[in-house]
């Protein structure tokens, strides 16, 4: 059993993922610190290998990944329940048996594919944290249902099967980790006793976001110039993240004292919503962008808006903020958690256009404040590192009796 007191020794954890999410950075970061660390993940190794972690250290499933994607080609906007169960429980069976065959210190699954693991489980694994990248998921499908509603749009939404799915999953776990205080804040509103929900706040690769000096001079100069404001969304361009409150705002603002840039994928529910809002002078969409791309964008920006209604924790608020940039964001998500009121931004309330459109011409009317807010920021981003979230990972798995 594990204790957290004194030098402790490197932890064996296994890392059990569908897919990637922030699950290779992690491992990188429990790597460089000494850990004896496998991912279990239905990505090819060489795909592994190329976001940084030794293919020695991967076990993979290709062939259920290239089954999901073909899935999500020929499966239509929305994933049938069918589908979703036949997909998590091949990848919760595989996952068990792979991770059967060996002891862990720590297993550190994600939701949806954790139960297997623990109905199968023995004494190989001292503890097995289930990870939840969102809200509880009863809370997720309500906002969402919510939002549906709002908009008149089909959204993605969990299923009753998954939710059903999960909510045992948390039962099973020795402990839930979750990414953000609002997700945390959720799981205790649903019942959720506190002792067994932990945050650990994912880190940011803030030297390769963090803006040359030229380009925070650059920024203050056009600020303080005069020139139209330029403000930038990165991610999942959906009504789940609030672009249906960022268009009504953009659509009050002056045109021509601000640029408006979206980067990334277009959900299918916002496509024709996108195609109408892309018509606007002021508003440009440069498409999903490859990562090593994604800092250009966050040089060309001013102010960063995501009026998200239900998220576990935006990476892109992390890039954000590590690129000097101010802040809009909603306390749904990881907005609390690295925004400092007026400080390096700004939180508003969901479902909030006219916050957004007043916070907005604030930054236009206020431009020596901005620039000072922008400067600040360059000076001291409020991110971690992969190195501090691996160590508060550690920290976490050994927090118990």
């Amino acid at each position: 059993m594990m204790s957290g007191t004194g030098s402790e020794a490197p932890l064996k954890i296994a890392v059990v993922v569908q897919g990637r999410f922030h699950a290779f950075d992690l491992v990188r970061g429990l790597l460089e610190r000494g850990n004896n660390v496998a991912i279990f993940t239905n990505y090819p190794a060489y795909a592994v290998e190329m976001f940084g972690v030794p293919r020695t250290r991967a076990v993979c499933a290709p062939l259920h990944g290239l089954a999901s994607r073909v899935s999500d080609r020929v499966g239509g906007d929305f994933m049938s329940p069918s589908r979703e169960e036949w997909l998590h429980r091949w990848f919760g069976r595989w996952a068990a048996s792979k991770v059967a065959e060996q002891r862990w210190d720590v297993v550190h699954a994600w939701s949806g594919v954790t139960e297997e693991i623990a109905l199968s489980r023995r004494s190989n694994i001292g503890r097995l944290q289930v990870l939840r990248g969102s809200a509880h998921i009863r809370t997720q499908a309500r906002l969402i249902a919510e939002e549906e509603c709002r908009v008149g749009v089909k959204l993605d939404k969990p299923s009753l099967w998954r939710i059903a799915r999960e909510e045992r999953e948390y039962e099973l776990a020795d402990s839930i980790v979750v990414l953000s205080t609002f997700s945390y804040d959720t799981f205790v509103a649903e019942g959720v006793a506190p002792r067994k929900v932990q945050t650990l706040r994912p880190g940011a690769d803030v030297r390769k976001f963090r803006p040359a000096e030229d380009v925070l001079r650059e920024r203050c100069r056009r600020i303080l110039a005069g020139q139209p404001l330029r403000v930038l969304t990165v991610g999942m361009f959906s009504f789940r993240k609030g672009m249906w409150d960022l268009d009504a705002a953009i659509r009050r603002c002056q045109a021509d004292r601000f640029r408006f840039r979206f980067v990334g994928a277009v959900a299918a529910e916002a496509r024709g919503f996108a195609r109408r809002l892309g018509a606007n002078r002021s508003v440009e969409f440069s498409g999903k962008q490859p990562q090593a791309g994604l800092p250009r964008f966050y040089d060309w920006a001013d102010v960063f808006v995501l009026p998200t209604i239900e998220d576990g924790y935006q990476t892109v608020l992390s890039q954000a903020a590590a690129a000097g940039l101010a802040i809009l964001t909603t306390p749904n998500g990881a907005g609390r958690d690295l925004v400092r009121e007026g400080e390096n931004g700004w939180i508003i309330p969901i479902r909030d256009p006219a916050a957004i459109q007043a916070r907005l011409e604030w930054c236009e009317e206020n431009r020596v404040k901005l620039a000072d807010l922008v400067e600040r920021n360059f000076e001291r981003p409020p991110v971690p590192d992969w190195s501090m979230a691996a160590r508060s990972f550690e920290e976490i798995s050994r927090s118990y009796d």
